[in-house]
């Protein structure tokens, strides 16, 4: 069961790198005309990067930190597999809805429009909630205590000090427009928050 867990876990990373790539290479084609990058936000992005794919990556490939295993079961590589799942379409989607808008920081480009169709219906920061399906589905995959807490922290890290900066940003570009658009979305979960 152990084995299983690892084999999706990378294939997920994979896949996620897959999906991200084009994009990024998109996105350094758009001039950028607005940007709030900061040391903070740099944290935050390793921070995700170290918790969401590093450690776990060492722990499949090592083994450590063993004792914190815990016994892989059936019931939690079938939960992870589905995170993991959604957090990738979920990713993918969100991508693709805002197509030459995305940027991988805190930036506005040429001709930013607001989007607010697909995933972006329902939440403000559905990319940001792929993290976090990706972080339980992390959990669930890799039997260890510590590569679970190490992915949940790093969603954490990047999302809660990143994601007022970016709603600040964006009142700023769209003025009421983002305003409303604020009180009809939650942030990353539909209805609850």
């Amino acid at each position: 069961m152990t084995l299983a867990g690892e084999i999706i876990w990378v294939l997920g990373v994979v896949a996620w790198y897959v999906i991200r790539y084009p994009f990024e290479r998109r996105a350094k084609r758009v001039r950028v005309v607005s940007s709030r990058r900061s040391p903070a936000e740099t944290v935050g992005l390793a921070s995700a990067l170290f918790g969401l794919a590093v450690f776990p990556a060492f722990y499949v490939a090592t083994g450590m930190p063993q004792a914190a295993d815990y016994p892989a079961r059936l019931w939690a590589i079938v939960a992870g597999t589905v995170l993991f799942a959604s957090a990738l379409w979920l990713f993918r989607v969100s991508h693709k809805e805002l197509g030459r808008n995305w940027s991988v920081t805190l930036e506005i480009r040429e001709q930013h429009k607001l989007v607010s169709g697909g995933p972006y219906r329902f939440i403000r920061h559905p990319m940001y909630t792929s993290f976090l399906l990706m972080a339980l589905g992390q959990a669930f995959l890799l039997s260890n205590w510590v590569v679970a807490l190490a992915g949940l922290i790093g969603f954490a890290a990047l999302f809660f000090p990143r994601v007022g900066k970016e709603e600040r940003m964006m009142v700023e570009n769209f003025g009421p427009q983002y305003l409303a658009y604020m009180e009809r979305t939650k942030r990353i979960i539909p209805y609850i928050y």
